[in-house]
């Protein structure tokens, strides 16, 4: 690896800002939603500096100097002059994803970003939390730490009860404490086609329809994304969008086409 990834912990915590302009902005936002408190360069107690000053020589020379004090230096946009790099992140609350290119490409990272984002659901975070807070209940139940593992192991699997790429309820991991074997979460999803091409599936749909009971489809749905239901599902056109069964104790779709 090019760079070793640590998520560090800024609250409260002085850091080094130089410069001004749209970099220097961006990394403010940055800093600031870490709880870090942004200081200058006079200030002795910061360990971690960023450099975004636009002018070479005014930028080479003032990491030149917070370096020899002993401070981890960020020089924006010169990644040969960087201790470390910030990366593209994501966000869950509890959970969070940085993706990172060592500063090759910038561009490159946010566009995996924005890849993988849509690929997380909303409750991702509330989902870490809720095992956090069973961590006692989930030792009880199993007391050996290879069979905790295991069963935490299976309910986190695709498909599995606690599959983290399919939004849950805040109940979920209550729900399979009680039954650990049971499937994937029950629920009715909609699915909304951005295109005829079934390579277009994000990951999440793809596994959503790998696993459903039912799905409702437009007439426009093409044929090459209906073969990508389960085969023993129960597919039917859709007759009327507003009254659909309600789910029970089975994943039901609703698939409509690209509008």
């Amino acid at each position: 690896m090019h760079s070793s990834p640590f998520f560090l912990r800024l609250n409260g915590k002085p850091v080094i800002l130089l410069g001004d302009g749209e970099a220097a902005a961006a990394k403010r936002r940055l800093l600031e939603r870490g709880g870090a408190v942004i200081v200058g360069e006079e200030n002795t107690e910061a360990r971690l500096a960023m450099v975004a000053i636009d002018d070479e020589a005014e930028a080479v020379a003032a990491t030149e100097r917070l370096k020899a004090r002993g401070l981890l230096v960020n020089a924006v946009d010169r990644p040969a002059l960087c201790d470390f790099t910030t990366p593209a992140i994501i966000d869950r609350d509890t959970v969070l994803l940085a993706m990172g290119t060592g500063g090759a490409s910038a561009g490159l990272a946010k566009a995996l970003r924005q890849r993988f984002e849509a690929l997380l659901p909303p409750t991702l975070g509330e989902l870490a939390d809720a095992l956090f807070a069973a961590r006692d209940a989930i030792k009880a139940k199993w007391p050996e730490a290879d069979a905790r593992r295991r069963a935490i192991d299976a309910a986190l699997q695709p498909g599995g009860a606690l599959d983290p790429l399919v939004a849950h309820d805040k109940d979920a991991v209550a729900r399979w404490l009680k039954n650990p074997d049971m499937p994937q979460q029950s629920g009715q999803f909609t699915i909304v086609l951005r295109s005829d091409d079934p390579d277009d599936l994000t990951i999440r749909e793809a596994r959503l329809l790998g696993s459903a009971d039912r799905v409702f489809y437009d007439a426009d749905v093409p044929r090459a994304i209906l073969d990508r239901i389960r085969a023993d599902a129960l597919v039917l056109p859709i007759v009327d969008k507003d009254t659909q069964p309600a789910a029970r104790d089975e994943v039901v779709i609703t698939l409509l086409a690209k509008s």
